[in-house]
């Protein structure tokens, strides 16, 4: 799995690649750890080339985002595929994590 990490001045995104699975989980903890520690906390998860996700790509997303509201920030995720839209919607998770239509809207909002 690739991680994409990319900043501007209203947000960082960061674009997971493939599948989001217990293997790739470790990759998203760490882009968003990093990204927090270095003073970026209102992230974006850009879901758009995001194959499939499991239980442990789930806790990784739930922890990105408590993460980021420890920080004082928010996470959010965009151009969620149907296939993880119905994961998230099967586990209740999209009551949580709200998904936007584009990494760029995703703080539009606000």
């Amino acid at each position: 799995m690739n991680v994409t990490v990319t900043t501007d001045e209203r947000h960082a995104t960061v674009a997971p690649e493939g599948r989001l699975t217990a293997a790739a989980a470790p990759q998203l903890r760490q882009a968003v750890q990093d990204l927090i520690d270095s003073g970026s906390a209102r992230i974006v998860i850009d879901m758009s080339a995001t194959d499939f996700v499991d239980s442990s790509g789930l806790g990784a997303l739930i922890g990105a985002l408590k993460a980021a509201r420890l920080a004082g920030g928010d996470l959010r995720i965009a151009a969620v595929p149907e296939t993880v839209r119905t994961v998230l919607r099967l586990t209740n998770l999209d009551r949580v994590l709200r998904a936007h239509p584009t990494a760029a809207e995703a703080f539009d909002a606000d």
